[in-house]
């Protein structure tokens, strides 16, 4: 039965006058659907992003590992706590800049969260509460988009930042899922958390029968010149093929062609790749041509994309055909 109008107004009101006087000073108000006048901010863009479908409540646990479980978000409660962490990573240990808003709730979101799955590590190894049940710690999170719903929603997250529709224009019959926004909590970046991401992943791409698994993947900085010799290592070793070859914007792009191919060091070039580009490169990934810049988020950007039928035999065994690793 749906809500009358007047109660779901009440009830917003009930809530608004709960918040704090500082927090709820940055709430949004106003009647255009589009934008709402917060008295601190101006015009505040509304976030336009629709579920597909509800949140599932019953969605099954993907795997787990020790204390650790890997599954999907099953309230509106857990997105906004991976927000709260992913605002946690980005902005206060990163040090991206956040607009007033964002400080105010202290959550990283757009408006690509209302369309995307929320995969989620939970460490379940928490004190009990008095008079609450307890409930896991979330310590790390991969936002999941599949074309079906991107397409009917205005397009993926990185097409702001790559030319990625040729590729799906040319493999029209393929199904493709957009990785992005994975952070994972200081204390929790370990081997077992990272593999229980990619377990979750794999578990995910199998139930929805996903074919391309693509994303934008970032390294620290916007310093060109101290990222040149792994900007190149990705250019001269890992660029895509013509058939999945993506690039950046015009207006965007960044050549990683910073040096000829027999200056660069591969093993210097390797530590400088953050975790969560070696594990794609190790699974069989390919890199766009042209980075960006994201001055916002203070990295430098690069596009990933992995075709399903060419991810290393050694981990489709070591997971599983079908993702039965830590089922």
């Amino acid at each position: 039965m749906v809500e009358p109008r007047d109660h779901r107004r009440r009830r917003t009101v009930a809530r608004l006058r709960s918040l704090s006087p500082v927090v709820r000073r940055f709430v949004p108000t106003g009647r255009n659907p589009h934008t709402a006048v917060g008295p601190w901010l101006g015009t505040q863009p509304r976030l336009p992003g629709r579920r597909i479908a509800p949140l599932d409540r019953k969605t099954p646990t993907f795997g787990q590992l020790g204390t650790l479980e890997v599954r999907l978000a099953r309230t509106t409660g857990e997105v906004k706590r991976a927000q709260q962490i992913r605002y946690q990573v980005f902005y206060e240990e990163l040090a991206a800049q956040a607009d007033a808003y964002t400080m105010a709730t202290r959550r990283d979101r757009d408006q690509f969260d209302n369309l995307c799955d929320h995969l989620l590590v939970l460490d379940h190894n928490v004190a009990a509460r008095r008079f609450r049940k307890p409930r896991p710690r979330i310590v790390g999170t991969y936002r999941l988009l599949r074309q079906e719903i991107a397409e009917q929603n205005g397009g993926f997250y990185s097409a702001s930042e790559f030319d990625i529709q040729p590729m799906i224009n040319g493999h029209r019959d393929l199904s493709f899922l957009e990785l992005g926004r994975s952070c994972v909590l200081k204390p929790y970046r370990d081997k077992r958390t990272v593999e229980l991401l990619w377990h979750g992943a794999w578990s995910y791409v199998l139930r929805h029968n996903v074919d391309v698994m693509f994303g934008c993947a970032s390294l620290g900085g916007t310093d060109l010149e101290a990222l040149s010799v792994a900007l190149s290592y990705l250019h001269h070793n890992h660029m895509a093929p013509a058939e999945w070859r993506v690039s950046a914007l015009p207006k965007r792009y960044v050549s990683m062609n910073m040096m000829p191919a027999d200056k660069v060091d591969p093993k210097q070039a390797l530590r400088a790749l953050p975790p969560l580009i070696k594990g794609y490169l190790r699974l069989g990934a390919f890199v766009a041509d042209g980075a960006v810049i994201d001055h916002q988020f203070g990295t430098t950007d690069v596009m990933m994309v992995l075709p399903v039928a060419g991810i290393s035999h050694r981990y489709i065994n070591y997971y599983g055909a079908n993702a039965t690793r830590h089922a």
